[in-house]
Protein backbone atom coordinates (compact mmCIF):
# COMPACT_ATOMS: atom_id res chain seq x y z
CA UNK A 1 0.00 0.00 0.00
CA UNK A 2 1.40 3.14 -0.70
CA UNK A 3 -1.23 5.41 1.48
CA UNK A 4 -4.08 5.78 3.44
CA UNK A 5 -7.38 5.48 2.54
CA UNK A 6 -8.84 9.54 2.56
CA UNK A 7 -10.71 10.70 5.32
CA UNK A 8 -14.31 11.35 5.37
CA UNK A 9 -13.33 14.94 5.31
CA UNK A 10 -11.05 14.59 2.20
CA UNK A 11 -13.45 12.67 0.02
CA UNK A 12 -13.89 14.84 -3.12
CA UNK A 13 -17.75 16.99 -3.26
CA UNK A 14 -19.92 15.34 -5.62
CA UNK A 15 -22.34 17.82 -7.25
CA UNK A 16 -25.75 17.33 -6.43
CA UNK A 17 -28.26 18.39 -9.31
CA UNK A 18 -31.15 19.70 -7.51
CA UNK A 19 -34.36 17.49 -6.31
CA UNK A 20 -38.00 18.95 -6.84
CA UNK A 21 -37.70 18.62 -2.70
CA UNK A 22 -35.56 21.17 -2.71
CA UNK A 23 -37.21 23.54 -5.00
CA UNK A 24 -40.27 23.07 -3.00
CA UNK A 25 -38.11 24.00 0.56
CA UNK A 26 -36.41 27.18 -1.02
CA UNK A 27 -40.43 28.17 -2.47
CA UNK A 28 -42.15 27.04 0.45
CA UNK A 29 -44.79 24.66 -1.07
CA UNK A 30 -45.68 21.10 -1.21
CA UNK A 31 -43.73 18.50 -3.47
CA UNK A 32 -47.46 18.28 -5.08
CA UNK A 33 -47.16 21.71 -6.08
CA UNK A 34 -43.68 21.76 -7.80
CA UNK A 35 -45.08 18.86 -9.63
CA UNK A 36 -47.54 20.11 -10.86
CA UNK A 37 -45.68 23.47 -11.89
CA UNK A 38 -43.37 21.58 -13.64
CA UNK A 39 -45.27 18.85 -15.69
CA UNK A 40 -48.45 20.87 -15.82
CA UNK A 41 -50.83 18.42 -14.74
CA UNK A 42 -53.31 20.96 -12.15
CA UNK A 43 -54.11 24.05 -10.99
CA UNK A 44 -51.77 26.39 -9.26
CA UNK A 45 -52.34 30.09 -8.10
CA UNK A 46 -50.31 32.34 -10.21
CA UNK A 47 -48.49 33.73 -7.11
CA UNK A 48 -47.66 30.06 -6.49
CA UNK A 49 -46.10 29.59 -9.37
CA UNK A 50 -43.72 32.72 -9.44
CA UNK A 51 -42.54 31.32 -6.42
CA UNK A 52 -42.14 27.61 -7.54
CA UNK A 53 -40.59 29.18 -11.05
CA UNK A 54 -38.02 31.43 -9.10
CA UNK A 55 -37.02 28.63 -6.95
CA UNK A 56 -36.26 26.51 -10.17
CA UNK A 57 -34.41 29.41 -11.44
CA UNK A 58 -32.48 30.12 -8.14
CA UNK A 59 -31.47 26.28 -7.87
CA UNK A 60 -31.20 25.96 -11.51
CA UNK A 61 -33.59 22.70 -10.88
CA UNK A 62 -33.72 20.30 -14.59
CA UNK A 63 -36.43 17.90 -14.91
CA UNK A 64 -35.95 14.22 -15.19
CA UNK A 65 -37.56 13.82 -18.28
CA UNK A 66 -37.45 9.96 -17.75
CA UNK A 67 -39.78 10.57 -14.40
CA UNK A 68 -41.93 12.92 -16.08
CA UNK A 69 -42.92 10.44 -18.67
CA UNK A 70 -43.81 7.76 -16.33
CA UNK A 71 -45.89 10.49 -14.43
CA UNK A 72 -47.78 12.08 -17.38
CA UNK A 73 -47.30 9.69 -20.11
CA UNK A 74 -45.64 12.18 -22.09
CA UNK A 75 -42.39 12.91 -23.21
CA UNK A 76 -42.59 16.54 -24.41
CA UNK A 77 -40.66 15.51 -27.48
CA UNK A 78 -41.40 15.00 -31.00
CA UNK A 79 -39.78 12.87 -33.59
CA UNK A 80 -38.53 13.64 -37.12
CA UNK A 81 -37.08 11.64 -39.66
CA UNK A 82 -34.66 13.82 -41.67
CA UNK A 83 -33.76 12.32 -45.37
CA UNK A 84 -30.83 14.99 -47.24
CA UNK A 85 -30.79 17.79 -44.86
CA UNK A 86 -27.56 19.15 -45.69
CA UNK A 87 -29.49 20.45 -48.82
CA UNK A 88 -31.65 24.17 -48.62
CA UNK A 89 -35.25 22.69 -48.77
CA UNK A 90 -34.94 19.99 -46.19
CA UNK A 91 -32.30 21.63 -44.27
CA UNK A 92 -34.71 24.79 -43.72
CA UNK A 93 -37.76 22.26 -43.64
CA UNK A 94 -36.46 20.87 -40.27
CA UNK A 95 -35.51 24.30 -38.90
CA UNK A 96 -39.04 25.33 -39.12
CA UNK A 97 -40.47 22.24 -37.97
CA UNK A 98 -37.62 22.89 -35.19
CA UNK A 99 -38.86 26.63 -34.48
CA UNK A 100 -43.11 25.66 -34.68
CA UNK A 101 -42.32 22.69 -31.56
CA UNK A 102 -39.74 24.68 -29.88
CA UNK A 103 -42.58 27.82 -29.79
CA UNK A 104 -45.16 25.19 -28.39
CA UNK A 105 -43.06 23.61 -25.67
CA UNK A 106 -41.81 20.48 -27.28
CA UNK A 107 -37.95 19.34 -27.79
CA UNK A 108 -37.32 17.48 -30.95
CA UNK A 109 -35.12 14.11 -31.69
CA UNK A 110 -33.84 14.27 -35.09
CA UNK A 111 -33.26 10.72 -37.02
CA UNK A 112 -30.87 11.03 -40.06
CA UNK A 113 -31.44 8.65 -42.95
CA UNK A 114 -29.28 8.56 -45.95
CA UNK A 115 -31.22 6.83 -47.94
CA UNK A 116 -34.67 6.63 -48.93
CA UNK A 117 -35.31 3.04 -48.33
CA UNK A 118 -38.04 1.53 -46.71
CA UNK A 119 -36.36 -0.15 -44.05
CA UNK A 120 -34.25 2.28 -43.27
CA UNK A 121 -36.93 5.01 -42.80
CA UNK A 122 -38.71 2.08 -40.61
CA UNK A 123 -35.78 1.74 -38.66
CA UNK A 124 -35.54 5.39 -37.74
CA UNK A 125 -39.35 5.37 -36.83
CA UNK A 126 -38.36 2.74 -34.76
CA UNK A 127 -35.48 4.03 -32.90
CA UNK A 128 -37.62 7.76 -32.34
CA UNK A 129 -40.76 5.37 -31.01
CA UNK A 130 -38.04 3.69 -28.56
CA UNK A 131 -37.40 7.18 -27.30
CA UNK A 132 -41.25 7.59 -26.37
CA UNK A 133 -41.75 10.37 -28.65
CA UNK A 134 -45.22 11.64 -28.94
CA UNK A 135 -45.72 11.85 -32.63
CA UNK A 136 -43.26 11.79 -35.61
CA UNK A 137 -42.70 14.08 -38.89
CA UNK A 138 -41.33 12.35 -41.71
CA UNK A 139 -39.38 14.72 -44.36
CA UNK A 140 -40.30 12.76 -47.69
CA UNK A 141 -38.86 14.73 -50.65
CA UNK A 142 -38.13 11.79 -52.62
CA UNK A 143 -40.24 9.09 -54.46
CA UNK A 144 -39.04 6.58 -52.58
CA UNK A 145 -39.07 7.94 -49.10
CA UNK A 146 -43.29 8.65 -49.91
CA UNK A 147 -43.80 5.08 -50.72
CA UNK A 148 -42.27 3.93 -47.86
CA UNK A 149 -44.55 5.52 -45.85
CA UNK A 150 -47.49 3.14 -46.73
CA UNK A 151 -45.62 1.09 -44.24
CA UNK A 152 -45.49 3.36 -41.09
CA UNK A 153 -46.80 2.32 -38.11
CA UNK A 154 -50.40 3.17 -37.33
CA UNK A 155 -49.66 3.36 -33.95
CA UNK A 156 -48.24 6.19 -33.65
CA UNK A 157 -49.09 9.87 -34.76
CA UNK A 158 -47.49 10.87 -38.21
CA UNK A 159 -47.43 13.38 -40.61
CA UNK A 160 -45.36 13.64 -43.41
CA UNK A 161 -43.49 17.12 -45.34
CA UNK A 162 -43.49 16.32 -48.87
CA UNK A 163 -44.73 13.42 -49.54
CA UNK A 164 -46.75 14.03 -52.50
CA UNK A 165 -50.57 13.02 -53.15
CA UNK A 166 -50.47 9.71 -52.80
CA UNK A 167 -49.18 9.27 -49.46
CA UNK A 168 -50.72 7.24 -46.91
CA UNK A 169 -50.51 9.87 -44.57
CA UNK A 170 -51.45 13.23 -43.88
CA UNK A 171 -48.74 15.99 -46.09
CA UNK A 172 -47.70 18.85 -45.61
CA UNK A 173 -46.25 20.61 -48.87
CA UNK A 174 -44.96 23.69 -50.80
CA UNK A 175 -47.25 23.73 -54.19
CA UNK A 176 -44.41 23.05 -56.19
CA UNK A 177 -46.21 22.89 -58.93
CA UNK A 178 -47.72 26.20 -58.60
CA UNK A 179 -44.36 27.72 -58.00
CA UNK A 180 -43.14 26.52 -61.28
CA UNK A 181 -46.12 27.68 -63.02
CA UNK A 182 -45.35 30.99 -61.81
CA UNK A 183 -42.05 31.52 -63.15
CA UNK A 184 -43.13 29.79 -66.36
CA UNK A 185 -45.75 32.00 -66.80
CA UNK A 186 -43.20 34.85 -65.89
CA UNK A 187 -40.70 34.28 -68.48
CA UNK A 188 -43.43 33.66 -71.22
CA UNK A 189 -45.57 37.12 -70.11
CA UNK A 190 -41.55 38.84 -71.35
CA UNK A 191 -42.23 37.93 -74.98
CA UNK A 192 -39.74 34.48 -75.03
CA UNK A 193 -41.26 32.11 -77.37
CA UNK A 194 -40.17 29.08 -75.51
CA UNK A 195 -38.82 28.21 -71.67
CA UNK A 196 -35.93 25.80 -71.32
CA UNK A 197 -35.58 23.80 -68.67
CA UNK A 198 -32.63 22.68 -66.03
CA UNK A 199 -34.50 19.67 -63.93
CA UNK A 200 -33.79 18.41 -60.64
CA UNK A 201 -33.40 14.42 -59.99
CA UNK A 202 -36.12 12.02 -61.57
CA UNK A 203 -36.36 10.28 -58.23
CA UNK A 204 -37.31 13.73 -56.22
CA UNK A 205 -41.09 14.62 -55.88
CA UNK A 206 -40.37 18.12 -56.10
CA UNK A 207 -38.91 18.32 -59.04
CA UNK A 208 -41.05 15.65 -60.80
CA UNK A 209 -43.62 18.52 -59.85
CA UNK A 210 -41.46 21.24 -61.10
CA UNK A 211 -41.03 19.65 -64.23
CA UNK A 212 -44.48 18.99 -64.84
CA UNK A 213 -45.94 22.26 -64.28
CA UNK A 214 -43.27 24.45 -66.56
CA UNK A 215 -44.15 21.59 -69.45
CA UNK A 216 -47.76 21.54 -69.02
CA UNK A 217 -48.07 25.57 -68.86
CA UNK A 218 -45.81 25.69 -72.14
CA UNK A 219 -48.32 23.20 -73.70
CA UNK A 220 -51.33 25.44 -72.33
CA UNK A 221 -49.61 28.46 -74.04
CA UNK A 222 -48.76 26.38 -77.55
CA UNK A 223 -44.95 26.93 -76.65
CA UNK A 224 -42.54 24.06 -77.69
CA UNK A 225 -41.23 22.16 -75.31
CA UNK A 226 -37.86 21.57 -75.72
CA UNK A 227 -35.33 19.23 -74.46
CA UNK A 228 -34.43 19.55 -70.56
CA UNK A 229 -31.16 19.23 -69.05
CA UNK A 230 -30.96 17.58 -65.65
CA UNK A 231 -28.58 17.98 -63.07
CA UNK A 232 -28.52 16.82 -59.14
CA UNK A 233 -29.20 20.10 -57.22
CA UNK A 234 -25.66 21.29 -57.16
CA UNK A 235 -24.43 24.53 -58.48
CA UNK A 236 -21.45 22.14 -60.50
CA UNK A 237 -23.80 20.07 -62.20
CA UNK A 238 -26.05 23.44 -63.12
CA UNK A 239 -22.64 24.49 -64.74
CA UNK A 240 -22.46 21.27 -66.39
CA UNK A 241 -26.48 22.09 -67.94
CA UNK A 242 -25.70 25.77 -68.79
CA UNK A 243 -22.63 24.96 -70.79
CA UNK A 244 -24.97 21.61 -72.89
CA UNK A 245 -27.26 24.58 -73.28
CA UNK A 246 -25.23 26.89 -74.58
CA UNK A 247 -25.70 27.31 -78.55
CA UNK A 248 -28.98 25.95 -78.44
CA UNK A 249 -31.38 27.74 -81.24
CA UNK A 250 -33.82 30.11 -79.27
CA UNK A 251 -31.72 29.87 -76.15
CA UNK A 252 -33.42 33.20 -74.62
CA UNK A 253 -35.08 31.86 -71.44
CA UNK A 254 -34.06 29.42 -68.96
CA UNK A 255 -36.47 27.91 -65.60
CA UNK A 256 -34.12 26.75 -63.23
CA UNK A 257 -35.19 23.72 -60.91
CA UNK A 258 -33.55 25.48 -57.81
CA UNK A 259 -31.34 28.29 -57.00
CA UNK A 260 -27.87 26.49 -56.55
CA UNK A 261 -28.09 25.16 -60.16
CA UNK A 262 -28.82 28.57 -61.51
CA UNK A 263 -25.54 29.96 -59.87
CA UNK A 264 -23.38 27.28 -62.01
CA UNK A 265 -25.84 28.54 -64.78
CA UNK A 266 -24.95 31.74 -64.64
CA UNK A 267 -21.47 31.02 -64.46
CA UNK A 268 -21.53 28.73 -67.78
CA UNK A 269 -23.39 32.07 -69.71
CA UNK A 270 -20.85 34.02 -68.29
CA UNK A 271 -17.74 31.96 -69.68
CA UNK A 272 -19.55 31.93 -73.21
CA UNK A 273 -20.09 35.36 -73.57
CA UNK A 274 -23.60 35.32 -72.79
CA UNK A 275 -25.23 38.36 -70.76
CA UNK A 276 -28.10 37.93 -68.36
CA UNK A 277 -30.87 39.21 -68.73
CA UNK A 278 -29.44 40.67 -72.50
CA UNK A 279 -29.45 37.49 -74.00
CA UNK A 280 -31.01 34.63 -71.71
CA UNK A 281 -33.24 35.57 -68.68
CA UNK A 282 -32.96 33.02 -65.70
CA UNK A 283 -35.41 32.40 -62.70
CA UNK A 284 -34.91 29.97 -60.51
CA UNK A 285 -36.60 28.43 -57.07
CA UNK A 286 -36.11 28.43 -53.73
CA UNK A 287 -35.00 32.01 -52.89
CA UNK A 288 -31.67 30.85 -50.85
CA UNK A 289 -30.51 33.77 -48.50
CA UNK A 290 -27.92 34.08 -51.39
CA UNK A 291 -29.97 34.50 -54.69
CA UNK A 292 -30.66 38.18 -54.07
CA UNK A 293 -26.69 38.91 -54.54
CA UNK A 294 -25.69 36.75 -57.31
CA UNK A 295 -24.79 38.24 -61.10
CA UNK A 296 -27.74 39.30 -61.62
CA UNK A 297 -29.55 38.92 -58.50
CA UNK A 298 -31.91 35.90 -59.43
CA UNK A 299 -35.73 35.70 -59.65
CA UNK A 300 -36.99 32.76 -58.12
CA UNK A 301 -39.75 31.23 -56.35
CA UNK A 302 -39.75 32.09 -52.23
CA UNK A 303 -40.83 28.78 -50.55
CA UNK A 304 -42.33 29.31 -46.90
CA UNK A 305 -40.60 27.15 -44.31
CA UNK A 306 -41.88 28.90 -41.57
CA UNK A 307 -45.45 28.63 -42.79
CA UNK A 308 -44.54 24.96 -43.43
CA UNK A 309 -42.91 23.96 -40.00
CA UNK A 310 -45.84 25.86 -38.23
CA UNK A 311 -48.66 24.08 -40.15
CA UNK A 312 -46.64 20.64 -40.05
CA UNK A 313 -46.86 20.89 -36.65
CA UNK A 314 -50.25 22.09 -36.22
CA UNK A 315 -51.31 19.12 -38.09
CA UNK A 316 -49.32 16.14 -36.13
CA UNK A 317 -50.71 18.23 -33.07
CA UNK A 318 -54.59 17.36 -34.33
CA UNK A 319 -52.92 13.73 -35.43
CA UNK A 320 -51.74 13.62 -31.71
CA UNK A 321 -55.28 14.21 -30.60
CA UNK A 322 -57.34 11.52 -32.89
CA UNK A 323 -58.04 13.58 -36.13
CA UNK A 324 -56.41 14.50 -39.40
CA UNK A 325 -57.03 12.07 -42.07
CA UNK A 326 -54.86 11.20 -44.59
CA UNK A 327 -55.01 14.60 -47.05
CA UNK A 328 -52.31 16.59 -48.53
CA UNK A 329 -52.18 20.37 -47.34
CA UNK A 330 -50.66 23.47 -49.57
CA UNK A 331 -48.58 26.32 -48.79
CA UNK A 332 -48.54 28.67 -51.64
CA UNK A 333 -45.04 29.68 -52.84
CA UNK A 334 -44.65 33.41 -54.01
CA UNK A 335 -42.74 34.84 -57.11
CA UNK A 336 -39.72 36.91 -56.50
CA UNK A 337 -39.07 39.19 -59.72
CA UNK A 338 -35.40 40.07 -59.26
CA UNK A 339 -32.96 41.71 -62.47
CA UNK A 340 -32.15 38.09 -63.95
CA UNK A 341 -35.33 38.85 -65.80
CA UNK A 342 -35.24 42.33 -66.15
CA UNK A 343 -36.46 44.54 -69.21
CA UNK A 344 -35.85 43.03 -72.30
Amino acid sequence: MTGDAPRGDQVPAVQRHASLADVAGVAGVSHMTVSRVVNGTGPVRAQTRARVLAAIEELDYRPNSAARTLVTGRSGTLGVVALDSTLYGPASTLYGIENAAREAGYAIAISSVNRPQRSSISDAVEILCRQAVEGIVVIAPHAAAARALEYAPRDVPLVAVGGGDKAAVPVISVDQYDGARRATEHLLALGHRTVWHVAGPADWLEAIDRERAWRETLERHGAEVPPVARGDWSSRSGYQAGRSLVGSPGLDAVFVANDQMALGLLRAFREAGLTVPGDVRVAGFDDVPEAAYFSPPLTTVRQDFTEVGRRTFGLLAERMRGGAERARHLVTPELIVRESTGPR
